[in-house]
């Protein structure tokens, strides 16, 4: 039997400072880059436009809606339109949801369950993804202490 080296599921996890008083967007893009939604040093955030649009909108939203209003914020903050292109939201899109943060209803999307951040991560992102990662990676290093 041949072995995928490409993963089911994935998630990183990083701890930086505790949060402290920003704008909205920044405080978003230190939770992003926590999530591992983002690496520390990408220009390349729209990931979390797409995600303040969706807790600021509070409803779903088909996808060229998300496209438009991550295009007029980003004006609005003076940002470049870099990743701005519908392919590359409808992926960002689709990472949100890999992690639970965001669910999609007949193509049209929310947060999920409109539930709080919070929730999502001790109920879904803890209690789902990183358990099930967890327990996988537990049967591949018992079967390597079986080997070794």
């Amino acid at each position: 039997m041949a072995h995928r080296e490409t993963p089911i599921s994935e998630i990183t996890l990083r701890r930086y400072e505790k949060p402290y008083a920003s704008n909205k967007r920044d405080l978003l893009k230190k939770a992003c880059l926590s999530l591992g939604l983002l690496n520390p040093g990408d220009s390349r955030d729209v990931v979390v436009d797409i995600l303040y649009i969706l807790l600021e909108a509070k409803k779903e939203l088909n996808a060229l809606e998300i496209v438009k209003n991550v295009i007029q914020l980003r004006k609005n903050e003076n940002l470049e339109n870099a990743g701005t292109a519908p392919s590359n939201i409808r992926r960002q899109i689709r990472r949100l949801r890999a992690i639970y943060l965001v669910e999609k209803i007949k193509n049209r999307y929310q947060i999920t369950e409109n539930m709080k951040l919070t929730e999502i991560f001790d109920e879904k992102i803890q209690g789902i993804l990183l358990k099930t990662i967890s327990s996988r990676v537990r049967e591949y290093l018992e079967k390597v202490e079986k080997e070794f």
